[in-house]
């Protein structure tokens, strides 16, 4: 083999193995920005939905604010507990299903602690949670209890709210 064949195959190795690196750093990056699974536990009736910060591309903030959602798929009232975490130290927030800026319903609400966490906790009877705005899947979101009153959104401030990354289904079963 000549020499300028084996600098050739040299040098695509090294292109080669550069390729690998970014695939592995890419893959990790990404893992570092979610916090976990949401969907489904299994084949039980609980399934889990995360919440995340996002910027005003609707990216995900890396290390920035998050929670966890559990809750039941079915049955007939929608069991759920929520746990925010680095939030806004000391301040009001509303877990709501959002289905449009004058048709949501609020699952309940609580102040966050010293630490920036937040517990809500609850049990409503609620109507099927199959889509939001036409779509499939149901936004679940966490905004700050000053933006909402009753059915409807009173004020947007994003960049202090909880988004879903994955839309959620809930079956009213009596």
């Amino acid at each position: 083999m000549k020499t300028k064949e084996k600098e050739e195959i040299k040098e695509m190795k090294k292109l080669v193995l550069v390729a690998v690196v970014f695939v592995f750093l890419f893959a990790a990056v990404g893992t570092a920005f979610a916090k976990g699974k949401s969907g489904a536990a299994g084949k039980s009736n609980v399934s889990h939905l995360y919440l995340y910060e996002k910027d005003a591309s609707y990216v995900i903030v890396p290390n920035g604010a998050w929670g966890k959602m559990k809750y039941n798929l079915s049955g007939p009232t929608f069991n759920f507990v929520f746990n925010g975490h680095a939030l806004e130290l000391s301040t009001s927030y509303t877990l709501i299903y959002y289905n449009g800026w004058t048709d949501i319903v609020c699952l309940g609400n609580a102040m966050s602690d010293e630490y920036g966490n937040v517990h809500i906790a609850g049990s409503v009877t609620i109507g099927s949670l199959i889509e939001s705005e036409g779509l499939p899947g149901a936004k679940i979101w966490l905004v700050l209890s000053n933006d909402c009153a009753a059915t409807t959104m009173t004020n947007w401030n994003p960049t202090e709210y909880l988004f879903e990354n994955n839309r959620i289904y809930y079956t009213y079963v009596p």
